[in-house]
């Protein structure tokens, strides 16, 4: 028995890595698809609403167990690492296509490293800076590209939505070494769900009293089409695929495990293409500058880079 689980593992590993790169290369076209009926507040918050909702085995049984400063940080991680993120991605890509917005974000990983340096004592390195200073480049040309012309254009012209996914992912940074030093007793299984759970009465609240969403559900053309791809980017893309990636971690190496930081902008990139957005060359230029100085910056910090992705959009 112990020798054909070993022999499975290899397998199993590519089976969980296909299909977290594509659920999360995906989320940022189930975003898309949800905008064409709901607003950025309503999609931002039912995403949270699916994925505490389907985690609630998991948090309500576990939350009594914590003391009150923990819940308190948990609060912290829930509304920094997705209440907020949720809702600027769902924003900026009201101006911004899902495959810029998918290579956009591969910038999580260093920014983990520059929150962890600035806020939480870390190093920054040689090949850190280096990396940072090439997806910077790429950031720039990615967002001064503009659509109908090959060439980039000046600074003033920029589409500052971008930043708002920029700022998503600094939020993924912070989030993340929080949750490296504040949490070494729990679970990032418990952890996720936990602050998923405390983020829900806002989330919940804001979609009911806020917002016309149930209006909508029920009296809007496409509106539950929708929100059945908004349930599979909270259901799927946040609860389920953090679950699967610990197990990837467990019975994979750490290299292995990473690498989906750098196949969730292709799946992003092929269904951006699929669904009629127009890459310009200063498009593909930005997104290998982005990737490129992700894998510089990153290849020596191995932990940071595996727990980016389970925050990911």
């Amino acid at each position: 028995m112990t020798s054909n689980t070993t022999d499975n593992q290899p397998l199993r590993s590519w089976l969980l890595l296909g299909f977290l790169s594509l659920v999360w290369g995906s989320s940022f076209i189930l975003i898309k698809k949800g905008l064409m009926a709901f607003s950025p507040g309503e999609v931002g918050a039912y995403r949270i609403v699916s994925a505490a909702a389907v985690l609630l085995p998991l948090s309500l049984p576990r939350i009594a167990k914590l003391n009150r400063k923990q819940i308190g940080n948990l609060a912290v991680v829930g509304l920094v690492g997705s209440f907020l993120p949720a809702f600027l991605f769902a924003k900026a890509q009201t101006q911004l296509s899902s495959s810029i917005t998918g290579v956009l974000n591969a910038l999580t990983p260093l920014f983990v490293v520059v929150i962890g340096a600035l806020f939480f004592k870390a190093k920054i390195t040689v090949r850190n800076g280096l990396g940072l200073l090439i997806a910077f480049i790429g950031v720039i040309i990615l967002i001064s590209v503009k659509e109908g012309s090959s060439s980039i254009t000046s600074l003033s012209s920029i589409n500052a939505y971008a930043l708002l996914v920029i700022l998503a992912t600094i939020c993924y940074g912070i989030n993340l070494n929080i949750i490296k030093h504040w949490f070494n007793a729990l679970k990032p299984v418990e952890i996720t769900a936990i602050s998923l759970l405390l983020a829900l009465p806002v989330a919940l609240g804001y979609l009911l009293l806020q917002t016309d969403f149930t209006h909508k559900l029920i009296h809007e053309d496409g509106a539950l089409m929708a929100a059945g791809y908004l349930t599979i980017l909270g259901v799927l893309g946040t609860a389920v695929s953090l679950i699967l990636f610990n197990g990837l971690v467990k019975i994979a190496s750490p290299v292995f495990a990473s690498s989906v930081t750098y196949l969730i902008p292709i799946v992003a990139i092929g269904w951006g293409v699929w669904d009629g957005e127009v890459l310009l060359p200063g498009h593909f230029m930005g997104m290998i500058a982005v990737i490129t100085g992700v894998w510089i910056g990153n290849r020596k910090k191995k932990k940071q880079v595996i727990a980016a992705p389970s925050s990911s959009a």
